[in-house]
């Protein structure tokens, strides 16, 4: 699999290059983990830490589904990979943890979030609340964020590539 990779066009829509910008981030964490076995895809950062590359994955499917699931279409989708009990499960990684799983799991998440998405303009504010704080969204600042999650989170992945197999990129 060879992931192509483009950014919206400078003279789109709001909408489109919202979702331009998304899919851009999503396909650049997808390309960091381009290649890898799923052994090195376990690797973690540095101890204490927990993150590598399968877990941000990982983590993703979570994210798209709390955001387009739960808060947006109020779906009562319950969690993959973290519990009460272990609110960081997603990172917490054992040999049976495979990366076919893991990316099947994100796409399928990533399908659904863009089904739910299409039924919304920018302007609808989310049918259902945040967990903690109780707030609905736009799905305009729901883009935003996802944008801003991806972003972070593929600077988490830069390093942890760079870490396994010496390979950098944007």
């Amino acid at each position: 699999m060879t992931i192509e990779r483009s950014e919206p066009g400078t003279t789109a829509d709001e909408r489109t290059m919202l979702e331009g910008w998304l899919k851009y981030h999503r396909d650049t964490l997808a390309w960091k983990c381009e290649g890898l076995t799923d052994e090195q895809l376990r690797t973690a950062s540095v101890e204490p830490s927990t993150l590598s590359l399968m877990g941000l994955v990982r983590h993703m499917a979570e994210v798209e589904r709390g955001w387009f699931r739960k808060v947006m279409a109020d779906e009562q989708a319950g969690p993959i990979y973290y519990t009460d009990e272990d609110p960081d499960g997603e990172f917490h990684l054992t040999e049976a943890d495979t990366w076919a799983e893991a990316y099947a799991t994100w796409q399928a998440e990533i399908e659904v979030a863009n089904e739910y998405a299409a039924r919304f303009t920018l302007d609808d504010v989310s049918v259902g609340k945040h967990r903690r704080t109780g707030e609905r969204f736009n799905l305009r600042w729901i883009y935003t964020h996802m944008i801003e999650e991806y972003a972070r989170h593929n600077g988490h992945a830069d390093l942890l590539r760079e870490r396994i197999d010496g390979n950098t990129g944007d």
